[in-house]
């Protein structure tokens, strides 16, 4: 069992890439049910003013560390997250995982299109590994409940071992919590943009500006009408209230 440290409320999970895939290992074989929520900053700050949304992050099986400001504030908080997991670094791990051991994968979600690019992409890597399915539902902020139901039937039919769903978070994260009791599944990522990146079809930022906690500053200049309101009136919120909890952990 991994711990969890307290980001402005939100438990995050100190964990490792090579523990966690051991842990999905032993989910699948033990054919429990897992849900994974991965967290950047704007996440953390969403499930800070929304009670349901912060429940869901509070009560999945594993809510990971997605961004350098994360880790650097629970190393401030005196609680250091053992490791960075973003959905860009899963999902390249899934594919030879899943293909060594013989797991089976379904991608929801992403625009038109992607889910496809990136099944043909994971198949040339790894000849064999069984994506059981693709689907990308039409846009919506709330699926109508035929649409949901088309969803979750593709996905019972597939059976896979993993659904990974890219529809933003928490978009995502919210609709794994309603629906994952409903899935012939084990376990269920909400994995945001990492389809586009893996399939080839969107360039990551480089590795020492993933490192130095900049990938925010290179996804900026790649898409900065969508990411404007994220990374400059949203994420500046985070400071001094990481500033405020750490002076309460003094005083209290």
């Amino acid at each position: 069992m991994h711990t969890k440290v307290n980001i402005l409320g939100i438990q995050v999970s100190s964990i490792t890439l090579p523990t966690l895939l051991n842990e999905f290992k032993d989910t699948i074989q033990s054919n429990s049910k897992a849900s994974v929520c991965i967290t950047p900053v704007n996440s953390i700050l969403a499930a800070n003013k929304n009670a349901v949304v912060k429940n869901i992050y509070n009560n999945a099986t594993y809510t990971l560390c997605d961004g350098v400001p994360v880790l650097w504030a629970s190393k401030f908080l005196g609680t250091p997250i053992a490791e960075r997991i973003t959905g860009l670094d899963l999902l390249p791990a899934l594919l030879p995982f899943c293909s060594e051991n013989n797991f089976s994968l379904f991608f929801l979600g992403a625009s038109p299109g992607v889910g496809l690019s990136l099944k043909a992409k994971a198949e040339e890597l790894y000849p064999g590994l069984q994506i059981s399915g693709v689907y990308s539902p039409p846009f919506a902020d709330k699926f109508e409940q035929a649409e949901n139901d088309i969803m979750i039937g593709l996905i019972n039919e597939a059976k896979p071992d993993f659904v990974l769903v890219s529809l933003t978070a928490p978009k995502q994260d919210i609709w794994i919590a309603e629906n994952l009791h409903k899935l012939n599944t084990k376990i269920a990522i909400g994995i945001g943009g990492a389809f586009e990146v893996t399939a080839g079809l969107i360039s990551r930022a480089p590795h020492w500006m993933q490192v130095n906690g900049l990938e925010w500053l290179y996804r900026f200049f790649k898409e900065p009408k969508r990411m404007f309101k994220r990374y400059f009136i949203e994420a500046p919120v985070f400071i001094p209230l990481i500033l405020l909890q750490k002076l309460k952990s003094i005083f209290k």
